[in-house]
């Protein structure tokens, strides 16, 4: 478990029916600042637990909350504009990236989209591309900087280097890295053992909906 007031606290939380269990029964904390990796196997409830942070999936049973506060009790669009969520496939809205940009903040000019996209890694150049047109990394890039403009307080990333090649990935890690020295925790969902090395903090390991270990990476990796 972590010291202080956990990011996400799951307390005896089940989601899907009784007999095909995505989650069940898991008690579980997320430290309140860092990097946390979630791990496991295909089908340990990963992506189904960082659903769950932004209510984009609900409990069958038990309770989540965010910072203490029930999360079940928070209107959904104002919780997922403080935690925001990049998907595992990028997803683009038709028009220049500026476009996609203003879906999530309609009031976002030049200047702060191209502050947005240096936070994300791209050139002020991409404002105007068609955002149909980026490649893989660049447009997960975009779409972490939409997912930067509501300005959250915790960032999800739901396996998002899974697709892109390594020169991507490094660069996508290495912007998750710089969101956490910056104060933003994330939450990063990963199955890769070697990624976890790279980034981890704390490390919450699922097996079978359950938590099966769980702690700082020194804890469960020897690593740090």
């Amino acid at each position: 478990m972590c010291a202080g007031e956990p990011l996400f606290a799951f307390e005896a939380v089940s989601v899907g029916p009784p007999e095909a269990r995505r989650l069940a029964g898991l008690d579980a904390q997320l430290p309140g600042g860092g990097l946390t990796v979630v791990a496991g196997p295909s089908g340990s409830g990963k992506s189904t637990l960082l659903r769950l942070c932004n209510r984009l999936d609900v409990p069958s049973e038990g309770r989540v909350r965010h910072r203490g506060e029930d999360i079940a009790q928070r209107d959904p669009l104002r919780l997922r504009r403080e935690v925001a969520m990049v998907f595992q496939r990028p997803v683009t809205f038709a028009g220049t990236v500026l476009d996609n940009l203003r879906e999530a903040d309609p009031g976002c000019d030049e200047a702060r989209g191209a502050e947005l996209l240096e936070r994300a890694g791209l050139p002020a150049t991409f404002l105007a591309r068609d955002a149909g047109e980026l490649s893989g990394g660049e447009a997960q890039r975009a779409c972490l900087a939409r997912a930067l403009a509501t300005d959250p307080h915790v960032m999800l990333m739901d396996e998002p280097t899974s697709a892109l090649d390594a020169k991507a990935t490094a660069v996508l890690e290495r912007l998750a890295s710089q969101l956490v020295r910056d104060g933003t925790p994330v939450v990063w969902v990963s199955h890769s053992e070697a990624q976890m090395r790279r980034l981890a903090d704390f490390v919450l390991l699922l097996d079978g909906g359950r938590v099966d270990r769980e702690g700082s990476a020194q804890e469960v990796l020897g690593v740090g």
